[in-house]
């Protein structure tokens, strides 16, 4: 079975992936521009994700979507596992979103600037003046039910642990006061970890947790910190809860 798979996943799956990956990012540019980068920020990325995950044998199972309202602008913080995650939020959160995303990221080719186009956040933290125009971008963003994807460990896993979050996340619900969603993603470091060459099917679990809302005086932002990450863990194997060992941001 591993012999056919490697032979499936890279003269039919990769070939397929890459071709669906350049009209995507095209049609998600053009349209942008052209039309509404709202919609087609979301919706051919939507189906190109779940393309995609089916073309590699990836199952997604979504728990807790019950949790969140289409018509509410939220920050939603996730765990990190693996390439995989992007597919996995993209194609089943059910919910239309903007990324804050790093800024190098904006060099891909097509998919850059298909994220340019679609008005996805750039975060650029090198200069005082790019971090103003990052919040100036977030409190643009989080209106009329648009809502914003944070990854707060900042890179992927190099375990399936999780390592420390950055506070920007958190920092942001505090600025704007916005619901916060703590959401877990479980297996993705299983289908393409950090170093991985080569996908292995399998399943990967979606749990959409219950939002944090501002209290009367807004969120304390450690509070706030320590409760997703506590959130987020709790719907983790046992094998990857815990601080990874391999990696500690400052």
């Amino acid at each position: 079975m591993k012999v056919l798979y490697f032979i499936y996943h890279w003269l039919f799956a990769v070939p397929v992936f890459l071709v669906l990956t350049a009209i995507t990012a095209i049609t998600t540019s053009i349209g942008s521009i052209l039309f509404s980068y709202d919609f087609f920020g979301y919706w051919p990325p939507h189906y190109w994700a779940k393309l995609s995950c089916w073309v590699f044998l990836i199952r997604v199972k979504v728990v807790g979507s019950e949790n969140i309202d289409k018509k509410t602008s939220y920050i939603f913080v996730a765990n990190h596992q693996g390439a995989f995650d992007i597919f996995t939020i993209y194609g089943f959160l059910g919910h239309n979103f903007k990324w804050l995303m790093k800024k190098s990221l904006e060099k891909i080719f097509l998919v850059g600037a298909a994220c340019r186009n679609a008005h996805h956040i750039f975060v650029d933290d090198s200069k005082i003046a790019a971090i103003k125009e990052t919040i100036a971008k977030a409190e643009d963003t989080l209106k009329d039910g648009m809502s914003l994807v944070i990854f707060p460990e900042g890179s992927r896993s190099w375990d399936g642990k999780m390592i420390p979050f950055k506070r920007g996340a958190f920092m942001l619900a505090a600025e704007f006061n916005r619901p916060v969603v703590p959401v877990t993603i479980e297996g993705s470091f299983h289908s393409l970890p950090r170093f991985g060459k080569q996908v292995s099917p399998g399943v990967i679990t979606l749990s959409i947790h219950k939002p944090i809302f501002p209290g009367p005086k807004g969120f304390n932002t450690k509070q706030l910190m320590a409760q997703c990450r506590a959130d987020i863990e709790s719907a983790l194997n046992e094998e990857n809860k815990g601080e990874s060992a391999n990696q500690r941001v400052k």
